[in-house]
């Protein structure tokens, strides 16, 4: 079955120095109908100007992966990490039993384009835990590269949950596909540019929920960056 969640479906908040579209229900922002697929409760694309960002804030027990489209992020925590990171960085922080950290566009004089994914644990009260990798856009070309699941495969980082997480840039006839095991749920993001998804046409920021099928493929992509979740079921869905 597919569902196609449009870009200007999505929720949207505007708060001047900061505009941010949420694919689920986020802060002020409810609808019963999305709120989470499978583990995966949260993408916000993120839109931050020049010197502003989210001062320090808390979080618990969830994964929360951040994606760097244009710009620079600057991120500190309570843990002691700090760190900037660019296009083609993928940061993973466990907030665990509980973490405080801030995030804040790292450059004075241009934006900060940015996707905020949280995904739910399945291993609560863990020690927070951060890690950073960077994955080119030759690791990316023409194909799904993983860039975060449970054991770290393939250089990927790790986050606790059942989960994969894979990024694409696809052009013209390059192609891309993912085989998933029978059960498992596909969540296809469009981060920027067009692509078709199972014979689907999406547009940046439209999304695309699979259930009930195991194969993906990507095609007829134009300038394209793609996100794709590999996602166990959960009992409420």
């Amino acid at each position: 079955m597919h569902e196609i969640r449009r870009a200007q479906d999505r929720g949207y908040a505007d708060h001047g120095w900061l505009k941010s579209y949420h694919s689920f229900s986020f802060a002020d922002y409810r609808d019963p109908q999305h709120v989470h697929f499978g583990p995966l409760r949260v993408i916000n694309e993120d839109r931050v100007v020049p010197g502003a960002g989210f001062g320090t804030h808390g979080h618990r027990d969830m994964e929360i992966i951040s994606y760097v489209l244009d710009g620079a992020l600057a991120h500190k925590d309570s843990t002691g990490t700090s760190s900037t990171i660019r296009p083609g960085d993928v940061q993973r922080m466990s907030a665990g039993r509980g973490v405080q950290h801030s995030e804040f566009n790292g450059s004075q004089d241009r934006p900060v384009h940015f996707l905020q994914i949280w995904i739910i644990p399945d291993t609560s009260g863990i020690p927070a835990e951060y890690e950073e990798k960077r994955f080119s856009d030759e690791d990316k070309r023409g194909r799904l590269r993983l860039i975060a699941s449970r054991d770290g495969a393939e250089g990927s980082v790790r986050m606790y949950q059942d989960a994969k997480v894979y990024a694409g840039l696809f052009d013209g006839e390059e192609q891309g596909s993912l085989r998933v095991a029978t059960g498992r749920l596909m969540y296809v993001h469009v981060a920027r540019g067009q692509v078709s998804a199972n014979g689907e046409a999406l547009t940046a920021g439209d999304a695309l929920k699979i259930r009930g099928e195991t194969d993906l493929t990507l095609t007829a992509g134009r300038a394209a960056e793609v996100l794709v979740f590999d996602l166990p079921p959960l009992s409420l869905d």
